[in-house]
C-alpha cells in the first residue's frame, strides 16, 4: 500500500475510534419491585431491583435512560425529577415492566399520599410516562419535594425557569382519588363562587408552566384515564403561548371536582375522542363543585372535536364545552353533548374566529338562576362581552354557530343571552328542536351584563329550523330573518347518542343548507376552513349539506 495512503488509513481508523468512544453513552434501565429490592442494589436488572421511589429519585438519568416500576404491586411516594434531558431520538422512560411472580395488572401503582404528585418532573424534557396507576387522596404535605406548592397532583409536569421543554408523552396513566384535604373536609358554601378556587385542591394531569420565557412544547396525552379527583381532571395552564402543540386522544374523565379539561396559554392543540363525565361533581365534601366539561381561556388554534360531553354540574358556567375569554381561532365540533346544566355554547368575550358546529345538543342548559345556589341560568347560546370583573365588555368577534342540532324536551325552558358587544355573528343551517318555550336572559355575568341596549353588529342569522315560532326568544337581540318551521322527527329524541337524532322528516332539512361564507369585515373565517366534508357521524357530505348535524347518506335518502 502507498506510504501515504496507509498513513491516512491509520489516521482515520484513529479518528473512528475517538468518535466512537466520545458517542452517546450506552442508555441504562433501572428496575425497582417494592417487596423483592433492596435500594443497595445496583437496580439495573429485574433480579437486582431497587425497592424504594425515594432511591430511584437520587438517579443521575441521561437520554434514552429509562426508570421501570413492577407491574401489579405499589411503590409509596412520588417520583420527583429535575433538569432531566432526554433527546428526541433517546427519551427518558418512565414506565412499568412485567414482575417474577406478576398478575394480570399491566400497570405499576404509586400512591402519592402526603406528596406533590406521583411523578413529578420540573424543567426536563423528552420524557415519555406510561403504563402507571397513581392515587393521591389526602396526607398532608411532607417537606423537601421539588415543587414547593400547596396542591396535589397524579402527575405534574412544570417549568419555572426560561428554556425551552420539548417533548412530553403521557400513555396509558390511570389517575384516581386525587385530594389534598383529608377525608371529612367540608369547604365553605362561598368556595365554590370563586372564579376556580382559592383552596387546596387535587389534580389529576397537570402541566404548569409558570415562568416568564419557558415554553412547554409537543405534549402528548393519548389512551388514560382520569377519576375522582377534587378539582380539575386534564389541566394546562401557562402564560400566553406557554404551551405549544398539544395533542390529547382517547382520555376518559369522570367525576371531577371542577372541570374535565381547562386549558390557558394553549396555542395549538387538538383535543380529539375525550369522554368527560360529571364533571363539577359535588359527591365528595373535598370537590370543588363546579366545572364545564372543557373550556378554554387565554388560547389560539385549539380543535376540540369528536368527544362527548355530559352531565357537567355547577351554579356557574358548567357547560359541555365553553370559550372563555381572550381566545382566538377555537373550533368544538363533532360533538356529543347532554344534560350538563349550564348549557351548550358559551363564548365570552375579546375572543375572535371562534365556532360550533356540527355537534348534538341534548337537554343542555337546564340550570334556573336561585335554584339549589344557581348564580347563573343556564342557556342553550351564550354570546358574553365579559373580559374579567371591573374590565371593560368587547366581543366576542366574528363566531360562527352553524349545522348544530339543538334538543330541549319540554321540561326545560330554553333560554339564549346575547351581549350587545357582540359583533360579527354568524347563526346558519341549525335545528333548534325546542319542545317547550324559551326566554332571554341578562344579568348573569356581572353588573355590567344589562339587557341589551343596541343590536350586535354584522349579523347573519338565517335559514335554522325551529320546531316552533317559541323555539328562539320573541324579544331576543338577533332573530332569523327566514327561519323554517317544522318538527325534524328525531329517531330516537332524549337518547344518548348523537344516532339518536337522525332526522325522519326528510323534506323538511334534506339539501336545506346555505354554504357558510365569511363574515363581512372577517378576513379570516375559520383556518380549518368553513365548509365540513362529513357530519358529525362520518358521512360525507355531497352538494348541499342538510341541516343540523348530520347527513343522511345518499342511500338512505334514495330509499324513503
Amino acid at each position: 500500500m502507498n506510504p501515504h495512503r496507509r498513513l491516512f488509513f491509520h489516521l482515520f481508523a484513529a479518528l473512528a475510534i475517538g468518535l466512537a468512544a466520545t458517542g452517546p453513552a450506552a442508555a441504562a434501565t433501572y428496575y425497582l419491585h417494592p417487596v423483592l429490592g433492596n435500594d443497595d442494589n445496583s437496580g439495573t436488572s429485574p433480579q437486582t431491583p431497587l425497592r424504594t421511589l425515594a432511591r430511584a429519585n437520587r438517579l443521575r438519568l441521561a437520554a434514552g435512560d429509562q426508570v421501570l416500576l413492577a407491574a401489579g404491586q405499589t411503590f409509596a411516594g412520588g417520583l420527583a425529577f429535575q433538569n432531566l434531558a432526554g433527546t428526541a431520538s433517546r427519551p427518558i422512560v418512565i414506565a412499568s415492566y412485567p414482575a417474577p411472580a406478576g398478575t394480570d395488572e399491566g400497570r405499576a401503582a404509586i400512591d402519592a399520599k402526603g406528596f406533590v404528585a406521583g411523578v413529578c418532573l420540573k424543567n426536563c424534557a423528552h420524557v415519555e410516562i406510561g403504563n402507571l396507576r397513581i392515587t393521591a387522596n389526602a396526607g398532608g404535605m411532607k417537606p423537601d419535594q421539588i415543587v414547593n406548592a400547596a396542591m396535589r397532583c397524579g402527575l405534574l409536569i412544570k417549568a419555572d425557569q426560561p428554556g425551552e421543554y420539548d417533548g412530553f408523552s403521557v400513555t396509558n396513566v390511570v389517575v384516581k382519588d386525587v385530594f389534598f384535604e383529608n377525608p371529612g373536609f367540608v369547604r365553605a358554601p362561598e368556595e365554590v363562587e370563586t372564579a376556580n378556587g382559592s383552596e387546596n385542591y387535587g389534580w389529576g394531569i397537570r402541566f404548569l408552566n409558570s415562568a416568564a420565557g419557558a415554553v412547554l412544547r409537543d405534549i402528548a396525552i393519548s389512551d388514560c384515564q382520569i377519576e375522582n379527583v377534587s378539582h380539575t381532571g386534564l389541566k394546562l395552564t401557562g402564560p400566553s403561548n406557554g404551551l405549544q402543540n398539544v395533542s390529547v386522544q382517547r382520555v376518559r374523565i369522570s367525576e371531577t371536582g371542577g372541570p374535565g379539561v381547562q386549558m390557558s396559554g394553549v396555542c395549538g392543540g387538538h383535543f380529539s375522542a375525550l369522554d368527560v363525565n360529571r364533571s363539577g361533581s359535588q359527591d365528595d365534601s373535598r370537590k370543588w363543585g363546579r366545572g364545564s366539561g372543557l373550556w378554554t381561556w387565554g388560547s389560539t388554534d385549539v380543535v376540540i372535536e369528536k368527544s362527548r360531553f355530559q352531565n357537567a354540574n355547577g351554579p356557574g358556567d358548567s357547560a359541555g364545552v365553553h370559550i372563555d375569554y381572550n381566545c382566538r381561532n377555537v373550533v368544538v365540533q363533532y360533538n356529543f353533548s347532554a344534560h350538563n346544566a349550564g348549557g351548550f355554547c358559551e363564548i365570552l368575550g375579546n375572543t375572535h374566529n371562534c365556532a360550533y358546529r356540527y355537534n348534538v345538543s341534548v337537554n343542555d342548559g337546564y340550570r334556573v338562576k336561585g335554584k339549589n345556589g344557581a348564580f347563573q341560568e343556564g342557556k342553550i347560546f351564550w354570546l358574553s362581552g365579559y373580559t374579567g370583573d371591573n374590565c371593560p365588555r368587547q366581543g366576542p368577534f366574528n363566531t360562527y354557530f352553524y349545522n348544530n342540532t339543538i334538543y330541549v324536551g319540554a321540561d326545560i325552558v330554553a333560554k339564549v343571552a346575547v351581549a350587545d358587544t357582540a359583533a360579527g355573528v354568524l347563526i346558519a343551517n341549525n335545528i333548534f328542536c325546542i319542545e317547550g318555550g324559551s326566554q332571554t336572559v341578562t344579568g348573569d355575568q356581572n353588573r355590567a351584563d344589562k339587557k341589551a341596549a343596541r343590536s350586535p353588529r354584522n349579523v347573519v342569522f338565517e335559514n335554522n329550523l325551529f320546531q316552533s315560532l317559541a323555539s328562539w326568544p320573541a324579544d331576543a337581540p338577533i332573530r332569523d330573518h327566514s327561519p323554517i318551521i317544522g318538527n325534524p322527527m328525531f329517531r330516537h329524541a332524549g337518547g344518548t347518542h348523537p344516532e339518536d337524532y337522525i332526522p325522519q322528516n326528510l323534506p323538511l332539512i334534506h339539501h336545506r343548507s346555505e354554504r357558510i361564507s365569511r363574515l363581512y369585515d372577517d378576513g379570516v373565517g375559520l383556518t380549518v376552513g368553513l365548509n365540513s366534508n362529513h357530519d358529525i357521524l362520518g358521512h360525507p357530505i355531497l352538494g348541499s349539506p342538510d341541516l343540523g348535524a348530520i347527513e343522511l347518506p345518499a342511500a338512505q335518502k334514495a330509499s324513503r
